[in-house]
């Protein structure tokens, strides 16, 4: 674990964080974008600070509302504790997105012309502990008698490349549909705009995580999409949450 040490040192503790992992509802939350946080090692990627606040480190909301999904839901959560920039783990380390080098209108120096043992540092550091702490908390569970559902929970900008995006929820899935079409089907008539595999789908590259762990065992899983001015404050993370977990309680 060598190359772990390299990129992270002690005093960061882990990257990954687990919430209420003895909680017996059937929904494990996983938020793979819940920080703007960079490794120390990494510095600031040659980005400015206004870039690093910005949607393309973290999911803006996202962790807050998945917080407050715990409590709503007795639901177990896991979360990534550093930045998509340093590894995006709903990426494979195959894939030039799990470093990007350009994220929508920047260019990130810092994942420029990386090395293949940077990349490994990297990998073995953020994404492989990750997607472990994920499989061993669905095993716990199975050994504790409890169903998983998999839902993975995300925010997104009102404004990409220039172009408004009305949609305000996203019901994202890959080949299993069942969880989002029961979802889609509980959500008719809802005050929100919320549509399937928008603003993002399977072809983008964005359900890795539901393929790595809720298709390979079977189970159900979705991905949720969440505008992030509608997640800006507590108020409106608490209403997202509140309905989420009404419209995940239905679907189930």
């Amino acid at each position: 674990m060598q190359a772990v040490e390299k990129l992270l040192s002690e005093a960061e503790g882990s990257p990954v964080a687990v919430v209420n992992a003895a909680g017996r509802g059937s929904v494990l939350i996983v938020c793979e974008h819940a920080s703007r946080r960079l490794p120390a090692s990494l510095g600031t990627l040659g980005l400015s600070p206004d870039a690093l606040e910005s949607h393309i480190a973290w999911d803006p909301g996202a962790l807050a509302v998945s917080q407050e999904l715990v409590r709503l839901l007795d639901a177990e959560l896991i979360y990534q504790r550093f930045s998509r920039l340093a590894y995006d783990c709903n990426r494979p380390p195959e894939a030039p997105g799990a470093m990007p080098e350009t994220s929508e209108i920047y260019e990130i120096p810092g994942n420029r012309a990386l090395t293949e043992a940077e990349r490994d540092s990297r990998t073995e550091a953020l994404y492989l502990p990750f997607h472990e702490a994920v499989s061993r908390a669905i095993e716990a569970r199975a050994a504790r008698g409890l169903e998983t559902v998999l839902v993975t929970m995300h925010s997104f900008t009102p404004v990409y490349m220039g172009k408004e995006r009305a949609v305000e929820i996203g019901i994202l899935h890959d080949r299993d549909a069942r969880l989002a079409d029961a979802m889609l089907a509980a959500s008719e008539g809802s005050k929100y705009d919320i549509r399937r595999n928008e603003p993002y789908g399977p072809a983008d590259g964005v359900t890795h995580t539901l393929i790595k762990h809720g298709l390979a065992r079977d189970i159900r899983n979705v991905m949720i999409e969440v505008r992030n001015d509608l997640i800006r404050n507590e108020d409106g993370q608490r209403v997202m949450a509140g309905y989420l977990a009404e419209l995940l309680s239905k679907s189930l």
